[in-house]
């Protein structure tokens, strides 16, 4: 007999490393003799999109398309330290870097400009397309190669630090703010549940994302999906089958993952609320996204079937055994 569930799971987030561990991220920003500007950050790529969003920071910042930022990373003779790409930090601490590290670019350049165009300050100067103009008398300008060509490649630059708030837990009370900012979502799932086979079908699912501000709403979205596929494999396939230290399953043909044949379109929703401290409002979801899934999941099991299922993956013949212990 086939079964109809549903189930909602949701979930908190907090970003960073948390509970008073130094969480500091550093960027650098240098002209370069084209008129483009290189980013030198330690913020290392895993597939999470740290790249284009950090590049999409920097150009914000300084009034460029993101055609005309360099971002120069992982190579630790070159950057500074922008930490680990880890908990779902780099869009927060290593954004905030950058944006600080623009600033502090446009100012330099900025006091160049004054010196160059013989001016008495630098009051009314602004900084855009790769310029710096008086707004009000907008015939006095300098461009970014200009000021390349008479300073020289590399030689104009300024550095951003940025460090995480955060708050050691009292270790007597509990109580503390360990973690700065928080995301916050929720994932509804439909699915079907062969009693006879234990066959476990997704039909339809929701996904609720809090993002704070979507610097890249492709991007985020890719996130959703991606963290949806993985807590469907964590949910119902994968199983290293540890034995006294051994993996048993320690090849694809045993070890189960999700395939196209086994995702379903999410339904996405992007939830903006921006946070003060982050760059632009944006707050990092690497992480963050898998965790409701599976919740959602064994709830909709829960629904359609009256077992709980409290061991992971809710495979066919594991979920057999519970209905038949169950009877």
């Amino acid at each position: 007999m086939k079964k109809i569930g549903r189930g909602i799971g949701v979930s908190f987030y907090g970003t960073g490393y948390g509970n008073g561990f130094p969480d500091v991220s550093k960027a650098k920003a240098v002209l370069h003799e084209n008129g483009k500007v290189g980013l030198y950050v330690g913020a290392t790529e895993v597939g999470q999109g740290a790249k284009t969003i950090l590049t999409q920071i920097g150009a914000e910042t300084l009034g460029l398309s993101p055609e005309d930022i360099l971002f120069i990373s992982e190579d630790t003779s070159l950057m500074p330290d922008s930490g680990t790409a880890a908990a779902s930090r780099q869009t927060y601490n290593t954004g905030n870097a950058i944006k600080i590290a623009c600033e502090n670019f446009k100012e330099k350049l900025i006091n160049m400009a004054q010196k160059e165009l013989g001016l008495n300050s630098n009051r009314g100067l602004e900084v855009k397309n790769g310029e710096v103009y008086l707004k009000f008398f907008p015939q006095k300008r300098i461009s970014f190669k200009e000021l390349a060509n008479k300073y020289g490649d590399g030689n104009i630059e300024a550095e951003g630090e940025f460090v995480a708030q955060t708050v050691e837990m009292d270790l007597e009370t509990g109580q503390g703010a360990p973690y700065w900012p928080y995301t916050f979502n929720a994932c509804g799932v439909e699915l079907e549940v062969d009693t006879l086979t234990g066959q476990i079908n997704i039909l339809k699912a929701v996904f609720a994302q809090d993002v704070g501000r979507a610097v890249n709403p492709h991007l985020v979205e890719g996130q959703m999906d991606g963290g949806f596929a993985m807590a469907l494999g964590y949910a119902l396939f994968e199983d290293l089958n540890l034995e006294n230290g051994e993996i048993k399953n320690n090849k694809f043909s045993r070890y189960l993952i999700p395939t196209a044949m086994d995702m379903v379109d999410v339904e996405k929703i992007i939830i903006e609320d921006p946070e003060p401290t982050a760059p632009y409002g944006a707050k990092g979801i690497g992480e963050p996204v898998m965790i409701p899934i599976a919740p959602a999941i064994l709830n909709a099991i829960y629904d359609a079937t009256g077992v709980r299922v409290k061991n992971l993956p809710a495979t066919p013949e594991k979920l057999r055994k519970i209905l038949d212990e169950a009877r």
